[in-house]
């Protein structure tokens, strides 16, 4: 059985049985549209790979940790820039969550806790944000221009110890962003757990 450690991304689609409720065809063409024209090339371009596509789900890997959060955010961000001329009620929107792991490889795929908890983490980010476990922030540092806050440890869905965690819930402008990633770079101050705004 092989094992390796990597970093894990899972995404889901916000509202994905509104959408196709409301519009199936023109759900399954935008979100099509978004994986091959924005998607696949984000992850590529991070060295990642997409494990699986789950309906409205994507799975990736990741070998550096920092390349995978770089890509959440930039996901993030481009789908929000895509979405500016599209109505509230058609957006394609994401969730996303990034663990780091120990992973069972099966071929192509990848099982295992360091996937599960991925899954949970993107289960509670917020519509457009994003959520790392506490290995990941610990291994990111400040590699990224990223402003956290602390949110504590909860317990996530099928999980069995508590896991603490980070937001981004992406609600900042990117003025806002820089001004605070220097009075936090001024300040030296480095917490734990944290929500940040990117």
């Amino acid at each position: 059985m092989e094992r390796r450690l990597s970093a894990i991304l899972a995404a889901d689609v916000v509202g994905y049985s509104r959408l196709m409720s409301a519009d199936e065809a023109g759900t399954l063409t935008a979100l099509k549209e978004v994986r091959t024209g924005f998607i696949d090339g984000k992850i590529a371009e991070h060295q990642g790979r997409v494990v699986k596509l789950t309906g409205d789900g994507i799975l990736a890997e990741f070998p550096s940790v920092v390349n995978a959060v770089a890509c959440a955010v930039e996901l993030q961000r481009g789908i929000r820039e895509r979405n500016a001329d599209v109505p509230q009620d058609r957006r394609i929107q994401f969730r996303i969550g990034v663990n780091l792991g120990d992973v069972i490889v099966e071929g192509a795929d990848i099982y295992g806790d360091g996937v599960n908890v991925a899954a949970r983490l993107e289960g509670v980010a917020k519509p457009g944000g994003i959520a790392i476990s506490h290995s990941v922030r610990d291994q990111v540092g400040n590699r990224l221009a990223l402003v956290f806050e602390d949110t504590g440890e909860q317990k996530l869905k099928n999980i069995e110890r508590p896991i603490p965690f980070t937001m981004f819930p992406l609600s900042r402008s990117l003025r806002e962003t820089a001004k605070a990633v220097r009075q936090h770079r001024k300040n030296d101050h480095r917490l734990r757990f944290c929500r940040s705004t990117i």
